[in-house]
């Protein structure tokens, strides 16, 4: 089933065990993740997935975006992602409520921005998902909760040059000296993409879990 906001790539015909939203990086769309989102929806039969569309046409030009990047600097990025979110988390509580996942049994895989997003949802004071997978994101800020009822998994090229790897690095050591539940993989010889080791990786890990 697609829609203009989103593609459903698996709806499970018996009760649904995981909530999979993937969100796009800023210029894109959700078809650009429909490759990843279809390696992880064989990996677990159970799940719904859904690629997920952002709702502001991009100032690129073309795709979609949270929050302009136009003019954006380390001073104003936490006020542009702010003010998106309560539309984001909006948008996971429809499908929780559509899919009946609860939080604990809901995944956020983000790319670039959609990663951004799904970082600084770790920071609200409702827990918005049980599980965040961050691919080439960062924080916007250092964060400052302990998300307790969240793990998050930083994976990131080791040679990305649009966001460097060294944010996944520092918000994977800052969260686990809070103590949180909290996994790290860079990949080697990889730049700002998602290529067929992350895909594996990911496969792997969700269908262990």
């Amino acid at each position: 089933m697609q829609d203009d906001a989103f593609i459903l790539v698996q709806k499970p015909a018996g009760p649904a065990r995981r909530l999979i939203l993937l969100f796009h990086g800023v210029g894109a769309t959700p078809e650009n993740l429909l490759p990843l989102a279809a390696a992880l929806a064989a990996t677990e039969p159970a799940a719904w997935v859904v690629s997920v569309r952002s709702p502001d046409p991009s100032d690129f030009g073309m795709g979609w975006q949270w929050f302009s990047v136009r003019g954006v600097t380390e001073e104003n990025r936490l006020d542009r992602v702010a003010a998106a979110m309560p539309g984001f988390v909006q948008t996971v509580r429809d499908w929780q409520k559509q899919s009946g996942v609860g939080p604990a049994a809901t995944t956020l895989l983000g790319f670039s921005q959609g990663a951004i997003m799904a970082l600084e949802s770790t920071q609200l004071r409702d827990t918005v998902a049980g599980e965040v997978i961050s691919i080439a994101g960062r924080f916007a800020q250092p964060p400052k909760v302990c998300p307790a009822a969240t793990a998050v998994h930083f994976i990131h090229g080791a040679d990305d040059s649009v966001i460097d790897p060294r944010y996944s690095i520092a918000g994977a050591d800052r969260l686990t000296s809070m103590g949180a539940s909290v996994e790290l993989n860079l990949v080697p010889d990889l730049g700002h993409a998602i290529d067929e080791s992350v895909v594996e990786l990911l496969g792997t890990k969700l269908g262990k879990a």
